[in-house]
């Protein structure tokens, strides 16, 4: 019995325990794979106690759902918050608006530092974005999903149009980049966070667009479409950084053929979304406003 306990002790320690023991293995972790050689004794106690500590979360893991779904139930403002879907459409717009204005911000302070067309050009897509959430959340402010059908309707043909005409200006600008050659080295620690930032983003925009289409509201359809297209955006911006600054041994010409091919990817998917939005809406507009009866005389 007294095995059993100890074996049960050292699979499921105290969670204080965990804590401590975490940064420690990490830190270890870290030194022997970077200054340690894989044969040293304190390199194989560190793997050891890397894994050790891998397990015992592991094994937390039923125990970590079952916390959170019981605290999911007994907090009211998480319940709130999951029932609401309202409220988290207005939050989301509300803080991809904010964002918006501070990428902005950025992409115009580099276009001065850098003397650069492209990231003036990025300034301007990021500000109209920015207009169109705009848009959007003074909709969501006032009026539920569904509440207002027609306005609704209109306000995703406006983004639409717009979207389409900024993709346009888009592809102008990726054709001067691609001709110019123009790409400006970040550091590599800059270069890894954006990266990291940009490969969430995108994946929780695919994973809102599709978890959203079920309310059938064109503004909720709208705000998850701009999201995906702003995600796909990023990663054109992305691939550009990661090229000047990982790239350096691939010539001028690879840089070019591998920026045209992502860039038209991506412009050729953001047209085709603007599109879909246009011809839908305007379909729906029709069915949604009745037809005018001329009287027969």
């Amino acid at each position: 019995m007294s095995w059993k306990k100890f074996g049960r002790s050292l699979l499921y320690p105290h969670l204080a325990i965990i804590i401590c023991l975490l940064p420690i293995a990490v830190t270890l972790l870290v030194l022997a794979l970077v200054y340690l050689s894989p044969e040293s004794v304190v390199a194989i106690l560190a793997y050891l106690l890397a894994f050790y500590v891998l397990l015992v979360i592991c094994l937390r893991v039923p125990r970590i759902i079952q916390f959170c779904k019981t605290f999911k139930q007994e907090n009211k403002y998480l319940q709130k918050w999951f029932s609401d879907v309202h409220l988290r459409m207005n939050v989301s717009l509300y803080g991809s608006l904010l964002w918006n204005i501070i990428f902005a911000v950025f992409q115009l302070v580099l276009g001065f530092y850098h003397q650069s067309f492209w990231f003036m050009a990025m300034f301007i897509y990021y500000v109209m974005l920015s207009v169109m959430r705009f848009f959007l959340v003074r909709h969501t402010r006032v009026y539920q999903a569904n509440e207002a059908t027609q306005m609704e309707t209109k306000k995703s043909v406006f983004c639409g149009w717009m979207l389409l005409l900024m993709n346009l200006a888009l592809a102008v600008v990726v054709t001067f980049l691609i001709c110019w050659d123009q790409v400006y080295k970040h550091h590599m620690i800059t270069t890894i966070a954006m990266a990291t930032f940009t490969f969430i983003t995108f994946a929780f925009a695919i994973v809102d667009l599709v978890r959203y289409k079920k309310y059938q509201s064109p503004v909720y359809s709208a705000a998850k479409s701009i999201n995906l297209i702003a995600g796909c955006v990023s990663m054109l911006t992305l691939e550009t950084a990661m090229l000047a600054t990982f790239g350096t041994t691939e010539s001028p010409l690879f840089r070019q053929i591998i920026l045209a091919a992502t860039g038209a990817a991506v412009i050729g998917f953001a047209i085709v979304m603007a599109l879909i939005m246009i011809i839908k809406g305007s379909r729906q507009l029709k069915k949604i406003t009745p037809p005018v009866n001329s009287d027969v005389i």
